[in-house]
């Protein structure tokens, strides 16, 4: 199983960009899903966007359709989240994972719950 690492978080200005990039299995991609989650500080880690079986289906939370795109790199087996039009709610730990021969409809795929290996995160700070 390859590693969950992230990587590309940090502090932006409300309406800045941030683009987050976490190495992936490749066969997670093409059988399951790759996910990206948030923690924000006292809050629950919610779903943020998903990409399901070699990218059919991808999943976005409705606090960051159409702003955010969740994109995978075939070449370099990497996950990425473009974030644009960042907001301050969007401040949060985030974290990606991953679930292989699976699935899911939207609700299955944004679901912390459905998912057994996390990466370390990467903190994103957005100011007004």
């Amino acid at each position: 199983q390859v590693p969950l690492v992230e990587s590309g978080g940090g502090a932006a200005q409300a309406g800045g960009s941030l683009r987050l990039s976490c190495t992936t299995s490749l066969y997670a991609y093409n059988t399951g899903c790759l996910v990206w989650f948030r923690q924000a500080p006292g809050k629950a880690r919610e779903g943020v966007a998903a990409i399901c079986t070699h990218g059919t289906n991808t999943y976005y939370s409705d606090l960051v359709k159409g702003r955010f795109t969740i994109r995978v790199d075939n070449a370099v087996g990497t996950l990425f989240l473009q974030m644009n039009s960042l907001k301050p709610e969007d401040t949060a730990t985030y974290y990606c994972t991953e679930r292989s021969q699976w699935r899911p409809l939207k609700t299955g795929a944004l679901a912390a719950q459905n998912y057994a290996t996390w990466g370390q995160g990467t903190q994103v700070a957005v100011s007004s």
